[in-house]
């Protein structure tokens, strides 16, 4: 199960922190590293600080953008420690832990955190599923990156070692369907946003906030591949008929 989960870290600034992340997720049973766009790797300072977790450095993956890193996951969650204006289902670190329980014996998972200052910008935090917070002292919730790191991975740590029972002994509802990854998520909005800017709903170059609450609206809802597949088909459909009154509007004027 932690063989399907990632940890993704934006833009890190200070090298240590990536050091200290990865001897984090060492202790935790959790290997893969994934770093989008670091001031700085490799470095002595994240050498340093990863102590006996080298290997974790050692199999880093470097990429450019987020969706590198995450496109081949069907499950993205996000941390922050703010709440957004367009906000997504919310989970705290020990219900993170449990979804993550959930879901990892089907899909790979990406447990993304953003820069040391300011976190996952909006347009980043669009890209996932659920938001995770860790419930710290509401007076002063600062975490260094490395400890937040810790104490998600711990969660998904634990919760993973006790599934599929939950505390009441219950077994877990798992939903086995496929989920498509999220790069196709990704060709499905702009196949969206193609269509309405066809039929005139929205202004491709300017469409508002459309766009970001019918995305939010998608990545709450999950659909499974096979429904995706369907929504593709019937923006196929809308897209070949709004072609088609075009052509007759335009032979008529003619």
């Amino acid at each position: 199960m932690l063989d399907n989960v990632r940890i993704v870290l934006i833009n890190t600034f200070h090298s240590g922190n990536i050091g200290a992340a990865a001897q984090a997720m060492k202790t935790m049973g959790i290997r893969h590293l994934y770093l989008v766009d670091p001031r700085e790797f490799p470095s002595p300072q994240a050498e340093a600080m990863a102590a006996g977790a080298k290997d974790m450095l050692d199999n880093i993956i470097v990429v450019d953008t987020l969706e590198e890193a995450i496109g081949d996951c069907s499950v993205v969650i996000g941390t922050s420690a703010r709440n957004r204006s367009l906000s997504l289902p919310q989970l705290s670190a020990r219900q993170c832990g449990e979804q993550i329980a959930r879901e990892a014996p089907h899909n790979q998972i990406a447990l993304v955190f953003g820069r040391e200052t300011m976190g996952l910008h909006n347009h980043e935090l669009q890209r996932c599923n659920f938001h995770t917070y860790i419930p710290a002292n509401e007076e002063y919730p600062v975490l260094n990156l490395a400890a937040a790191v810790q104490l998600l991975c711990y969660e998904v740590k634990v919760a993973c070692s006790s599934y599929p029972q939950e505390s009441d002994n219950k077994p877990v509802e798992v939903n086995t369907e496929e989920l498509p990854a999220s790069r196709e998520m990704q060709y499905f909005y702009d196949h969206l946003e193609q269509t309405l800017d066809d039929v005139g709903f929205i202004i491709t170059n300017h469409p508002g906030r459309s766009m970001n609450r019918l995305r939010r609206l998608f990545n709450r809802a999950r659909p499974e591949k096979q429904e995706l597949n369907i929504l593709r088909g019937v923006l196929s459909r809308i897209q070949q008929n709004a072609s088609a009154r075009k052509e007759d509007t335009d032979e008529t004027h003619n």
